[in-house]
């Protein structure tokens, strides 16, 4: 029975933890997958920890707390080091990544061997102007630059070998670069619509325009290290 993990990094979502459990649950109870829910609490300043420390007696949801904000590239990392299975399912936990596309990309990747992730594209936006404007142009450039022919790295929601991404030198912003890392090594990628949904509860923590700029200087990183491989 193919199985994986899913991996949430959380900051201050205390209003939306506990609906994406109860989603991703709803979206897998008919599906013929054994799967995990790990959490990390990347030191979170209202109760997130707390809320989804209820769920501490059902089996396979577990949560842990850095003691300090990490960010959500080293918060992804640290919850794939903690998972038991060898593919990984990411998803934010701010409710805009819909729990009912995961069983979609998961039957893909386990139909189709010889891809080794499948990555969400956001085909209907539903972030403010801003943003969508400043993803678009980094988007642009980076697809550019390491041709990786992704129109959305920064959708969350993707499935991927978990040995394959701990392959890689890890750097802060990495999980914005994993498409073209995995085809700049010679890894086969599958580009899916996935759905998005309007952000009803809490702000954005991750994701601003000032990382434009270091997304550049993390453009040049990624092109040195798919040169030397």
């Amino acid at each position: 029975m193919n199985s994986f993990s899913i991996v949430i990094p959380a900051y201050n979502e205390e209003k939306n933890i506990l609906i994406l459990i109860e989603e991703i649950n709803k979206a897998l109870q008919h599906n013929r997958y054994i799967y995990e829910i790990i959490i990390i609490d990347d030191c979170s300043t209202d109760n997130t920890f707390d809320v989804v420390s209820k769920y501490s007696h059902i089996k396979d949801v577990r949560i842990y707390k850095n003691l300090e904000n990490q960010g959500q590239s080293k918060s992804i990392l640290i919850g794939i080091k903690k998972t038991r299975f060898e593919n990984i399912v990411t998803i934010d936990a701010d409710l805009q990544n819909d729990p009912l596309d995961i069983p979609t990309i998961a039957e893909f990747y386990f139909n189709n061997h010889d891809y080794s992730m499948v990555s969400g594209i956001r085909l209907k936006r539903k972030d403010n102007l801003v943003k969508i404007v400043s993803s678009k142009l980094a988007n642009n450039i980076r697809s550019l630059i390491l041709k990786d022919k992704c129109p959305d790295t920064g959708c969350s929601l993707k499935i991927f070998k978990k040995k394959i991404f701990l392959s890689f030198v890890f750097f802060n912003g990495i999980h914005r670069f994993l498409p073209a890392l995995f085809i700049g090594n010679g890894y086969k990628i599958k580009y899916m619509n996935v759905n998005h949904r309007a952000r009803l509860n809490g702000k954005s923590n991750y994701g601003t325009l000032s990382r434009l700029l270091w997304g550049i200087r993390d453009i040049i990183k990624v092109k040195k290290m798919i040169k030397k491989k």
